[in-house]
């Protein structure tokens, strides 16, 4: 299987500045391609195969007015056109949404390398046009060789930091596992609750992500009071105040969302390295749970289907079977005692207690029990009792 690797790297001031022109060249040819696609649908035209684009855009560089396309690596802008056909041909799969054209304020800089042309060492990096870079982590980026291949090298910007991105092979761990089957149920009382007992708190509800977001909302309070002040007619004018304010913002974002990743990842590797044999976790409906308004913004903030990404490819790694529950899977109204399936059950009602058998059992062990007897045979689910 692959894994990434990604390594912060230091730039200087003239290597950050081609850093920025490569992803706003990347962004360009994304929006190029885009356009082209939605231009050519409207006139009732078959889609345009990403090669054709490419050859056009080798052409559009010949020309005074796009001759400052030669600047970056040619595979720049080759990438970003395929990546937008990508995405296009995946809409009318009906598998994502139609792609946006990328802005140059709220897209995320990012660019693909030719991992050809990519030489490294111990402590730096040579991106081609660019030239060496200093990596922040020495020896964490694998040295390529022969044996060592990189695949789909990013370089990406998170809003204070620039790093690189690669993956490359890697064979599963062989190891002893302990004969059984550890269901999770995902929640928000609790992020998640496992079959043998452990319980993961809710990182959202600690004092410390708390305190980030009441400085969020202050920071946000005074953007907003400054664009009023700067309010002529019904236009808002932007100095250079509000864009420092709003830098601040955007850190005070990243502060964030990188807590929380890095929750996401002590968590499911704390639940690989029990060694279970099988891990069970529930197909959710996230956008249909989004639907709720009241519960929207604790739903997103969870992060559900990034968690289930990491279980699974650290599940994987460790040579442990990772089951997705069918969705309609009753595993919060599924008795694990006897099997009655309680159908009068209420989300509020936070203790389960069948009528059938007696058993009084908290809500989410209930279902975490049940998931972890979760079987697929032939299509038909069948449970264990």
């Amino acid at each position: 299987m692959k894994i990434a690797i990604k390594v912060r790297i230091k730039p200087t001031e003239e290597q950050e500045s081609l850093l920025w022109q490569s992803a706003g060249t990347a962004r360009w040819a994304y929006n190029w391609c885009l356009n082209k696609q939605i231009e050519n649908h409207v006139s009732g035209e078959k889609f345009i195969q990403d090669g054709i684009l490419r050859k056009e855009l080798t052409q559009l560089k010949k020309t005074e007015q796009y001759k400052w396309l030669n600047n970056v690596s040619a595979q720049i802008p080759k990438q970003a056109i395929k990546d937008c056909c990508k995405a296009y041909i995946s809409f009318f799969n009906k598998k994502t949404k139609f792609p946006n054209f990328k802005s140059r304020k709220k897209s995320k800089p990012s660019f693909f390398i030719d991992s050809y042309t990519v030489e490294t060492n111990s402590d730096s990096i040579l991106i081609e046009k660019i030239g060496w870079l200093i990596l922040a982590e020495k020896d964490r980026l694998l040295i390529k060789s022969k044996k060592i291949k990189y695949y789909n090298p990013r370089v990406t910007y998170d809003g204070k930091y620039w790093y690189i991105a690669v993956a490359i092979d890697v064979i599963a761990n062989l190891q002893k596992l302990e004969k059984k089957s550890l269901g999770i149920d995902l929640g928000l009382k609790s992020f998640a609750v496992c079959s043998d007992g452990k319980v993961f708190k809710n990182i959202n509800k600690s004092k410390k992500v708390k305190k980030v977001e009441k400085k969020l909302k202050r920071l946000q309070r005074k953007v907003s009071r400054k664009y009023n002040l700067n309010k002529k007619g019904e236009t808002f004018v932007k100095t250079s105040n509000i864009i420092k304010e709003e830098k601040k913002v955007r850190l005070v974002y990243r502060k964030l969302r990188n807590i929380r990743n890095n929750y996401l990842h002590q968590t499911s590797s704390a639940i690989v390295k029990t060694k279970p044999s099988r891990i069970v976790m529930e197909n959710l409906n996230v956008r249909g749970m989004m639907k709720n308004k009241h519960l929207s913004k604790a739903i997103s903030q969870q992060n559900f289907s990034k968690f289930k990404g990491y279980v699974k490819y650290k599940s994987e790694l460790n040579s442990i079977d990772f089951v997705s529950a069918d969705r309609f899977f009753p595993s919060s109204k599924l008795c694990s005692n006897c099997g009655n399936i309680k159908k009068d059950l209420k989300l509020s009602d936070r203790t389960y207690v069948c009528s059938i058998c007696g058993l009084v059992i908290d809500r989410d062990i209930n279902a975490s029990i049940n998931l972890s007897n979760y079987e697929t045979a032939n299509n038909i689910v069948t449970i264990k009792t």
